[in-house]
């Protein structure tokens, strides 16, 4: 078997010396993460999926959240600085990050979009997220993470949502 392939994600993480670990899992299309973290034994409250999504003013922005949490539209514009937001649709996702569905990462995007990450990560030492392509997560510090992505602490989730 050749060398593993890394990902524009495990490569920046490489390039910026920051420790990181590889999960792989069989996986073959997008499945939650609720589901990921299932499968590949991670804390759930420590799995955090990205949600890219588009201002009023029509700049994306990353979202890094808890995978059992819904993202709070109102809190996520207060802290995008935005009037409104909304997500970004399913078919504009490859075009708009260079990632698909389930496999998007907030690391090595096609461009350096504005991050927030949901501020319960810091109290982890580490959190769980895309490594990149479905099939591959990574584990990274929260701190670590937000300085390489440029990003910003925030709370950014539903607090009066239902639990999955």
């Amino acid at each position: 078997m050749g060398k593993e392939l890394k990902t524009n994600a495990m490569r920046i993480l490489d390039r910026n010396k920051i420790p990181y670990e590889i999960i792989q899992y069989e996986c073959d299309t997008f499945i939650d993460g609720v589901h990921t973290a299932e499968k590949t034994g991670a804390p759930v409250a420590q799995s955090f999926k990205t949600l890219v999504m588009r201002g009023k003013s029509g700049q994306h922005y990353v979202f890094v959240i808890p995978v059992a949490a819904e993202v709070d539209l109102k809190a996520a514009a207060r802290a995008a600085g935005e009037k409104s937001i909304e997500m970004l649709p399913v078919k504009d996702i490859t075009a708009v990050t260079g990632y698909v569905r389930g496999g998007c990462s907030p690391l090595g995007m096609k461009k350096q979009f504005p991050a927030i990450v949901q501020e319960t990560a810091a109290s982890y030492d580490k959190i769980y997220i895309s490594g990149g392509r479905i099939g591959t997560s990574i584990t990274v510090a929260p701190d670590a993470l937000l300085s390489v992505i440029h990003g910003v602490y925030a709370d950014v989730i539903r607090h009066d949502a239902p639990a999955p």
